[in-house]
């Protein structure tokens, strides 16, 4: 997750939700301001929504590739790649 600029200046920040037995629900954003006593830490890494788009789509294409280097290799070791009722070479489910 990233520290997200917003047009108008806000911060989107990613934070853990934490339930009242300590265990963690999930990561949401939360909108700070200029007010907040960690907005100038947190702006000095922002980035435009376009560019965390952008980092999000690489990963992606990043994960693809790894994923068929995986696949390749699994195969030419007479592996299977994905366990009982997960996706096989196709990326079909079984």
């Amino acid at each position: 997750m990233f520290v997200i600029r917003l047009p108008n200046g806000n911060l989107k920040v990613p934070q853990t939700a934490i339930g009242h037995d300590g265990r963690i629900i999930g990561d949401a954003y939360v909108e700070i301001g200029p007010q907040d006593a960690d907005y100038a830490r947190l702006s000095a890494q922002a980035l435009t929504p376009e560019e965390a788009e952008q980092r999000r789509d690489r990963w992606r294409q990043d994960d693809e590739a790894l994923r068929q280097e995986f696949l390749e290799f699994a195969r030419r070791n007479g592996e299977s790649p994905w366990p009982e009722g997960g996706r096989s070479a196709d990326g079909e489910t079984s």
